[in-house]
């Protein structure tokens, strides 16, 4: 079940049966990237050694600790329909962001499955990592589709952690997109803390995710949001990371981390505006990775999630991805094997194929330093309006954890 790299027991959850979660030929979410994420995977060898473990698929009583019973219902009567829209439908199904399609219930069940099956091997002690690069419909609501998603696999599963031992989880969500639906989960779940670093609200679907959305009631200070506005760079959105993530899970204190790692955040990517880098994709993987491994033994649970550009940026970003998880990073230069070269190139123009596992960026940031310090010289307005995000988020959340908001040490 888990492959063992220096010391890391990892598993890697994968089966064909996932590319069966397929909107329609032309619709964004395209099986195409998983298979080109773990065709690239393969080739490059970081699987080598590493069984895969199946997926399974979530059953009913599973899916129904996140979804209502008549949702679920629906969703497997859309599966019987012809593919396609249906204006008229109900939760969400039948329209252009989640057309129904043949076996609907069955393709996210087992999407579902796949990060489930991913807590089981970490809460069984099989495995201390774990990475389901399907997994990550961080947008379906209790009784809706939404966003491309129809079963909540990373709220399912959060569930399921517990009710098996954990009491005390972080979910951190690197999408383009904010993380709505995990949050809507746990808005009243002191158990559960959200982490969500997104396009700022006002620009980009689902419009959600402001620095005031900070929790209720007894959960109150366990939802956190950064928002960051359009043309983000790797250095930009790390020093955003650095500002606001590392404090907040250190006040939290997690005994595993959740981490949906949506890679539409790149500068290519056609559905949002940010522009990070695979590298700093990379970068971004690699630091979250880090904090489990300080604060809670390595548990983590790495699931997929948005993006969109199928052959330069989703099989690169994931396949670093898969690697960091199975404790082996793939060094940024190598050059992609022609076999998938050649794969690829049935799906681009022949220019357009990645050669090497890097966009050439060299991700760095400069730490955070509160509104009003004394920069010298002329002002980055850029900078400037990131770091006002940046306390913004500080100033709405960090006082609920017990963090000063204007120290940046916290």
């Amino acid at each position: 079940m888990a492959g063992i790299r220096d010391g890391v027991a990892a598993a890697v959850v994968w089966s064909p049966s996932l590319m069966e979660y397929k909107h329609s030929a032309d619709h964004p979410m395209s099986p195409r990237r998983l298979d080109l994420t773990m065709s690239l995977a393969t080739e490059l060898g970081v699987l080598q050694g590493v069984e895969m473990l199946d997926p399974g698929s979530a059953s009913d009583e599973e899916l129904l600790r996140v979804h209502t019973s008549r949702y679920i219902g629906a969703v497997k009567a859309a599966g019987d329909l012809p593919p396609g829209e249906h204006y008229g439908m109900s939760h969400g199904l039948g329209t252009a962001d989640n057309p129904t399609f043949p076996a609907m219930h069955e393709a996210s069940a087992a999407v579902a499955g796949g990060t489930l099956a991913a807590a089981r091997a970490i809460a069984s002690g099989a495995a201390t990592r774990a990475v389901s690069v399907a997994g990550g419909m961080h947008h379906a609501m209790p009784a809706a589709a939404a966003g491309f998603c129809v079963y909540n696999d990373a709220a399912v599963a959060i569930s399921w952690l517990l009710d098996n031992g954990y009491d005390r989880i972080a979910y951190v969500d690197v999408d383009v997109h904010h993380g709505d639906g995990v949050q809507a989960a746990f808005y009243e779940d002191p158990r559960v803390l959200t982490v969500s670093l997104h396009q700022h609200p006002a620009t980009l679907w689902p419009s959600t995710g402001w620095a005031s959305e900070t929790g209720v009631g007894r959960a109150e200070g366990t939802a956190v949001n950064l928002a960051f506005l359009p043309a983000v760079t790797d250095g930009l959105w790390l020093r955003g990371f650095h500002a606001v993530v590392p404090g907040a899970l250190r006040a939290f204190e997690p005994q595993i981390i959740v981490m949906q790692a949506g890679c539409d955040s790149h500068r290519e990517d056609p559905l949002a505006d940010l522009s990070l880098t695979v590298d700093g994709h990379r970068e971004s993987y690699l630091q979250v990775i880090a904090l489990a491994e300080e604060l809670c033994e390595g548990r983590i649970i790495a699931i997929g999630g948005g993006g969109y550009e199928l052959v330069r940026v989703v099989p690169r970003s994931w396949t670093h991805l898969i690697a960091a998880i199975l404790g082996a990073p793939v060094d940024p230069g190598t050059r992609v094997p022609e076999e998938w070269a050649a794969m690829a190139a049935r799906y681009t123009v022949p220019d357009r194929v990645p050669r090497t596992m890097s966009d050439g960026a060299a991700p760095a940031h400069t730490p955070w330093e509160p509104a009003g310090a004394d920069r010298g010289g002329e002002v980055d307005r850029t900078l400037a309006r990131l770091d006002q995000s940046i306390l913004d988020t500080r100033r709405s959340v960090y006082p609920l954890l017990g963090l000063d908001p204007d120290d940046p040490r916290d």
